[in-house]
């Protein structure tokens, strides 16, 4: 994983936006309707070139493919592993339960609570779940992309891959309390490890960085684990850092990077658990850069956690500098002194890659941002990097 030696290196946290014609494919597709493959081919393909001829048009360092092919970062696995089915009814969160009149308003007619119905409730685990054995999805995917790369080779300084966690899988796909293969969710939790292993070397074995996208690891602090305390929330935590270690067991740490956050829903978010509660135990990861949110009102001010919570000497940080879930554009000026507030918590501008909040596209039809403010805002994390590289480097 490269350092930004002498200039500031960009990059974002996974997905983009897809196009319309694409996103009635991929939600056709995860419901088992009927759909014409060859458009689904052509639309991905389409929109695949659109994704990265914007990260290059924006100044990007370290770019991916959009996630275009998936219809989510989580519950992609449910086209790729056996043993799913039924229905995973999770918990609300607290700002839905706390917030009735926020659920209500919504940005659109039907109401926030309805509308993250959509993407809220998904498949379960109801018998022992495992990975395809010829990892088709995955090399699909790979194979599109890296052909993709080819006519524009030079214009980026790394490619990153994204992946859900163990533990994002298993706090949103439940286990059923009949399935017979696991009898807690401890053993659900390894198991789902052991399965998603299999995706992560071949994704390293190709040349990409992989980022383990784990929002488990701040967000279920207010939903599975709302009504409890949180030092139980912690402990849950703790076992998915065990089993998400378990999983990148065979990989360098160099080679991966942790994606952590609070969800990117656009509401209230009070009841966050702080970045000074979870950053003894993230960094317990056998990671070697972490991605957070630090870029939105709620917890823009936790980069200072850094100065009392150092990071391990390997490790480096990705920090949020652009919030994703309103359509305010920030000013550059606004996004370097965001940049340079994380330099001077971790003392060391090469250790320091600025980035965003989270994806601008985390499910196929569920967005905040409109597509040209979204590449505006990836133009202006660029142009806040070179305010600060020109500071530091001349």
């Amino acid at each position: 994983m490269k350092k930004s030696t002498d200039r500031i290196l960009t990059t974002h946290t996974g997905s983009l936006a897809r196009t319309p014609a694409l996103t009635k494919l991929l939600v056709a597709r995860e419901r088992g309707r009927e759909y014409n493959k060859a458009d689904f081919e052509r639309e991905a393909a389409i929109a695949l070139d659109l994704v990265l001829d914007g990260q290059l048009d924006a100044g990007l360092d370290v770019i991916n493919d959009g996630e275009v092919p998936r219809v989510g970062f989580s519950t992609y696995v449910t086209e790729r592993m056996s043993g799913f089915g039924g229905v995973s009814r999770r918990k609300q969160s607290l700002d839905l339960q706390k917030f009735p009149a926020w659920a209500a308003f919504g940005d659109s007619q039907i109401g926030v609570a309805e509308d993250l119905a959509r993407v809220w409730d998904t498949a379960q685990a109801q018998q022992a779940v495992h990975y395809e054995d010829d990892l088709a999805g995955v090399t699909s995917d790979l194979d599109a992309f890296e052909s993709a790369l080819k006519p524009r080779a030079g214009k980026y300084s790394e490619t990153f891959v994204s992946a859900a966690s163990p533990g994002i899988v298993t706090t949103t796909m439940l286990r059923a309390e009949d399935n017979p293969a696991y009898a807690t969710d401890a053993d659900y939790v390894f198991a789902v490890a052991e399965e998603l292993r299999k995706e992560y070397e071949y994704i390293v074995s190709r040349g990409h960085i992989l980022q383990l996208d784990a929002p488990d690891l701040a967000m279920e602090r207010v939903i599975m684990f709302g009504d409890d305390s949180l030092e139980v929330f912690l402990d849950r935590v703790r076992l998915h850092i065990e089993a998400m270690n378990l999983a990148l067991v065979n990989i360098p740490a160099e080679k991966v990077r942790l994606h952590v956050c609070w969800g990117n829903w656009q509401g209230p978010h009070q009841d966050d658990v702080p970045v000074a509660d979870l950053l003894p135990l993230l960094y317990e990861a056998k990671v070697g850069a972490l991605s957070i949110p630090l870029g939105n009102p709620r917890h823009e001010h936790e980069n200072t956690a850094f100065r009392d919570n150092p990071l391990p000497d390997h490790m480096l940080l990705i920090p949020g500098v652009i919030d994703v879930t309103t359509n305010y554009l920030e000013h550059p000026e606004v996004v370097a002194n965001r940049i340079q507030a994380s330099i001077d918590a971790v003392g060391d501008p090469t250790r320091v890659i600025a980035g965003i909040d989270c994806g601008l596209g985390t499910f196929a039809s569920y967005e905040f941002i409109a597509t040209d403010v979204g590449w505006a805002k990836l133009r202006a994390l660029r142009e806040g990097a070179d305010i600060v590289s020109r500071r530091i480097w001349g």
